[in-house]
């Protein structure tokens, strides 16, 4: 395999980026592949967010060194940044060194990666032979790579509303009513979430977010009404450690979360398991097991993302079974 071959990285967001200066300041040549119509499109999504990590967490040494030899200056290391800041003070500035400017290619989605004219059940001569990228970019082509890193991340493919992993009956059919992730309630969305009858399905900190959005909006529009569904019955892993978290914003988006479930002004149903959507008129309702919740005007599904994996379907890859990260990753990070 040719050493003059780049190798290929998928995602511009913060780890792609930080990976490619990585790279280029071991003399690797890089081809930096991003879909989106800018780089860190993914984060700009939710660039509403205040992120619980401080600037000194969310900053590459290696890119550090590179934007600060274009006299960038670094934020304040205990600042913490939303998405937007994260983007505009950092990832952008990054993007547009001379040195990443000239391997970054936008609205580049890979849609395959093989290796170069062998199919997957071939073994002989695999390892020898360069990873063939698939490339839309308005006109389709090939280019090869000595080696890929898949930094493409997970926010595009969010798990969906059913709680058996599967899509609840109706949930296709309802997606007009339904948002996945953190939609932002407070700015451009909300004129679809002020005074409009909202479920948050999810146990994570994207539906605490979304949650403690949504009393701030209830606030200022008091036919707010908000209704929040778990599956599980014991809250006290999603309320976190409060003061003794290491991360006090973690602690304090916990703390908040209990405060609000016990003011009144949410409803809490635990123990719930999404399994049909149904639709009546300009109004949905959620139904799992012997329990109907709703009508509702709105759905914000937060309960996590997976890799799509569909682009590296010809690769052989050695992954954890049911998180889908690296088998040595799985251990460290399986919720279970």
């Amino acid at each position: 395999m040719s050493d003059n071959l780049p190798v290929a990285v998928i995602g511009a967001g913060p780890v792609g980026l930080a990976a490619a200066c990585h790279l280029l300041t071991r003399n690797i040549p890089v081809r930096l592949y991003e879909a989106g119509e800018t780089v860190a499109a993914n984060v700009r999504d939710w660039s509403h967010v205040r992120l619980f990590s401080p600037w000194s967490f969310n900053i590459d040494k290696a890119a550090t060194a590179l934007l600060k030899h274009h006299g960038w200056q670094e934020p304040h290391g205990d600042g913490m940044p939303t998405g937007g800041d994260l983007y505009e003070a950092y990832l952008r500035p990054l993007a547009e060194t001379p040195v990443l400017r000239a391997v970054i290619e936008t609205k580049a989605t890979v849609k395959g990666i093989s290796r170069s004219g062998i199919g997957k059940v071939v073994t002989e001569g695999r390892e020898r032979q360069p990873f063939s990228i698939l490339v839309q970019n308005g006109a389709a082509r090939v280019d090869l790579a000595r080696a890929v890193i898949d930094a493409s991340g997970t926010w595009r493919n969010p798990n969906p509303l059913g709680a058996s992993g599967l899509a609840a009956i109706g949930e296709a059919e309802a997606r007009s009513f339904i948002a996945y992730g953190v939609p932002d309630v407070l700015g451009t969305e909300r004129a679809n979430y002020a005074g409009k009858r909202v479920l948050v399905v999810g146990g994570g900190h994207s539906a605490a977010n979304a949650l403690l959005d949504l009393a701030r909006l209830a606030e200022t529009n008091g036919r707010t009404e908000l209704t929040w569904a778990v599956r599980g019955t014991d809250l006290t892993r999603v309320f976190g450690g409060g003061d003794a978290d290491k991360l006090a914003a973690r602690g304090k988006l916990g703390s908040d979360l209990k405060s609000l479930s016990s003011s009144g002004r949410l409803k809490v149903v635990t123990g719930f398991s999404a399994e049909r959507v149904g639709q009546r008129g300009d109004a949905v309702t959620v139904l799992g097991g012997n329990t109907k919740l709703g009508p509702f005007d709105r759905i914000i599904v937060a309960t996590g993302q997976r890799p799509d994996l569909d682009m590296t379907r010809e690769l052989r890859l050695d992954l954890d079974p049911w998180l889908e990260s690296p088998k040595a990753l799985g251990p460290e990070i399986d919720p279970n």
